[in-house]
């Protein structure tokens, strides 16, 4: 291997280590633990070493929320390959999106500002839009099987998210008092009924 391949080898993987450590660190301490200096010390290089590589603080928050918008989108494409059915289909999406933002609660947090300013606005990537294209789709196919108006797709489209991503979020901020169960029977009636008036 040429010396110019290990180099740029070693420096990816130096950055993969940053990425990779920050995130164990919001996993076991929360987002407000998360700091340069922990990130330095935990991978035992200097604090400029960090910034060699990353601007700041939030350049780092940036890339893990991209990171965890591409694995959402993989599990969302995954639920999407199991129906034909744009009915099952929306039903699957919003399954597959509850169960990933309670798996992946600090990826969650980060990727849409709860408890937290949300990261790299005005930065986003394709990847960020990929739960509401997805919906965006389903329903318009659905629209087009009810024979509906075409023209409501857009609008079902973000109402069908505020309604999953402000029953995520309430169950996120506020575990200690509401009952997971009955959050995702309210969810899962709420998205029969929203398919059933589509």
């Amino acid at each position: 291997m040429a010396i110019k391949d290990r180099v740029l080898r070693m420096k990816e993987e130096t950055r993969n280590k940053i990425l990779d450590v920050s995130l164990g660190i919001v996993k076991a301490d929360g987002w407000q633990a998360l700091s340069i200096r922990k990130i330095a010390d935990a991978i035992e290089y200097s604090v400029p070493v960090v910034y060699d590589y990353f601007e700041n603080k939030e350049a780092i928050l940036f890339e893990i929320s991209m990171d965890g918008f591409r694995l959402l989108q993989k599990k969302l494409e995954a639920a999407l390959k199991k129906h034909d059915d744009p009915e099952d289909q929306l039903k699957a999406l919003a399954d597959a999106y509850w169960n990933f933002a309670f798996k992946n609660k600090e990826y969650y947090q980060l990727m849409y500002g709860l408890g937290m300013p949300c990261c790299g606005a005005g930065r986003m990537k394709p990847e960020v839009n990929a739960f509401n294209d997805l919906v965006y789709e389903a329903i318009s196919n659905v629209i087009s099987k009810k024979k509906s108006n075409p023209e409501e797709a857009c609008f079902k489209t973000h109402a069908f998210w505020s309604v999953i991503h402000g029953l995520i979020s309430i169950m996120i901020m506020r575990t200690s008092d509401i009952n997971s169960t009955m959050n995702k029977k309210v969810m899962d009636d709420t998205v029969a009924a929203f398919i059933k008036n589509l």
